[in-house]
């Protein structure tokens, strides 16, 4: 089928449908360098910035929630490099406060950083070249795949376009470049299989050990990539001596991997209580009709990321043909492929998500209901979808040209609204702070002086608000002024200003306020903005 697709492709009356790929290639590229400043900077990407600038939350904590006021853009010296700190401190950072991370990406933000500064731009900007890369090597993945060129310029023009992966390529964490060493594995997996030479084992044996070093999910792409080697020598190419070898060679590539890890595995099992308790919150079940939901939500977004309300039945609607197109795709491959070639996807992205959502399922859980979780089965689904279309579209049916510009047409636009959103769903915990910097913001300029308001934090509940009060600083005035309190808050601060909000407060906090000062009344619910009468 590959062979037919290209030899139709070169046909002069199909033209244009090279032309149109690489537009949609370019467009997706602009669209990964456009507003990466007006963004908002998330809960996660400060803990990006602060673990590069080598601080640890503790020592910031220690810092600011001491009864204090700030201003605003005082609490982004902690977003640049700690004076006298090298990249041990990064390390350090990492292994007492955030052991589940792995280094790798952190260390680069850190150079980055000393060579480029630690403004909002330029912070992303790292994570979206890392993301260029994917590119060129999804197309050499289609192409050792399907040694076809057109699939191969599908497989890219997806991925380029992909709202998802323009999404992550715009955010300073580590996820565009896991889906970069996702997908090179996969290409250098291949080419060690069809090449069989020790320097190209060697170069997947790296890929392996980066990818650990990058997330701990990786490995959900390993298994997967050893479950492809081992069925296919069982069930498919058993007759072939190669698979012997390939066997031995994967699980030698994958002990190297593991051993040039080994120091981060004494990393995670000495602070295994820190990991385990940063990572709670993924215990806790939202219900199966709502992982199910999200699962909708993470699959489809990789074409199309418009919605109308979690609740809505029309988001679900509208991403209900994207569902089918992905589930129709994987069938074909099943049925028109070679074993191989169709075992290889499948498991890439059938094993992983397996291995995330069984756990859900059976004990409780959201590992995987999050969508960037889901980094290492997205590129077959890209893939199956890519081979799919580019087969279709040789049909003299004007149907298939109609599937692919409304599947392209629904990323363009899905992709344009989000650039000029405010914040989109992928900004988690800090979702709604842009909303409460122009609450803040518009009392600030309608006051008679921009003293007379105060923002009042606190550590709060769940200790996230450190890194929520430092992105909710790139939106304020650089006026609006912050008090800080400590477990034992002093509240004669606060007198002489005329409005006094607080900020995600601890529950303790609320009720010493009300009890010491007057009632707090909610401004915006949602974003946990308060205002004291």
């Amino acid at each position: 089928m590959a062979s037919k697709a290209d030899k139709f492709f070169s046909k002069n009356n199909y033209q244009w449908l090279v032309i149109l790929l690489i537009i949609v290639i370019v467009l997706g590229v602009g669209f990964r360098f456009f507003q990466l400043e007006k963004k908002l900077y998330w809960h996660d990407e400060v803990y990006t910035s602060m673990r590069a600038a080598g601080f640890t939350r503790q020592e910031i904590d220690n810092n600011l929630f001491q009864n204090r006021i700030v201003t605003a853009p005082e609490l982004q010296k902690y977003q640049q490099i700690k004076p006298g700190s090298t990249a041990v401190d990064t390390i350090q950072s990492l292994a007492i406060e955030d052991p589940q991370h792995p280094p790798f990406y952190f260390l680069m933000a850190r150079f980055w950083m000393q060579q480029f500064g630690s403004s909002r731009t330029a912070s992303r900007l790292l994570p979206t070249l890392l993301s260029l890369l994917s590119l060129p090597l999804m197309y050499g993945l289609a192409w050792e795949l399907f040694t076809s060129h057109l699939i191969a310029l599908f497989a890219t023009a997806f991925i380029a376009l992909s709202p998802f992966d323009i999404l992550f390529a715009q955010t300073a964490r580590q996820y565009s470049l896991l889906a970069v060493i996702v997908i090179g594995s996969s290409w250098l997996l291949l080419r060690a299989m069809r090449l069989q030479s020790w320097k190209n084992w060697s170069f997947y044996a790296g890929a392996i050990a980066l990818g650990l070093y990058t997330h701990p999910f990786f490995i959900l792409t390993a298994i997967a990539q050893g479950s492809f080697i081992i069925y296919d020598k069982l069930f498919i190419s058993n007759i072939n001596p190669k698979n012997y070898q390939n066997i031995s060679n994967y699980f030698l590539a994958l002990t190297t991997a593991i051993i040039i890890y080994t120091p981060w595995i004494f990393v995670l099992i000495t602070n295994l209580q820190r990991a385990s308790d940063t990572t709670n919150w993924t215990k806790i079940s939202p219900g199966f009709l709502d992982i199910v939901k999200l699962w909708v939500l993470s699959f489809t977004a990789l074409f199309i990321d418009l919605d109308f309300g979690f609740d809505s039945i029309s988001t679900y609607l509208l991403r209900l043909p994207f569902l089918l197109l992905i589930a129709v795709a994987i069938y074909i491959l099943y049925r028109q492929t070679n074993r191989t070639t169709s075992l290889f996807i499948i498991t890439s992205i059938i094993v992983p998500f397996l291995i995330l959502a069984l756990p859900d399922i059976i004990l409780g859980g959201k590992r995987s209901a999050v969508s960037r979780y889901l980094v290492s089965c997205f590129p077959g689904i890209q893939l199956a979808v890519a081979y799919f279309l580019g087969t279709k579209i040789q049909t003299t049916q004007r149907f298939w040209r109609v599937v692919l510009a409304a599947t392209l047409t629904a990323s363009i636009v899905s992709c344009t609204i989000s650039a000029f959103a405010d914040t989109w769903w992928s900004k988690d915990l800090s979702y709604f702070n842009a909303e409460v910097a122009q609450i803040i913001n518009k009392n600030v300029a309608n006051s008679v002086s921009p003293k007379s308001v105060i923002v009042i934090s606190d550590i709060g509940d769940d200790f996230t608000n450190t890194g929520d009060l430092i992105s909710l600083s790139y939106l304020l005035d650089k006026n609006v002024q912050l008090l800080l309190l400590s477990d034992s808050p002093n509240f004669e601060i606060l007198k002489g200003y005329s409005i006094i909000f607080t900020f995600r407060i601890s529950e303790k906090l609320r009720l010493a306020i009300e009890e010491k000062q007057g009632k707090l009344e909610p401004i915006f619910q949602y974003g946990k903005l308060w205002k004291l009468l």
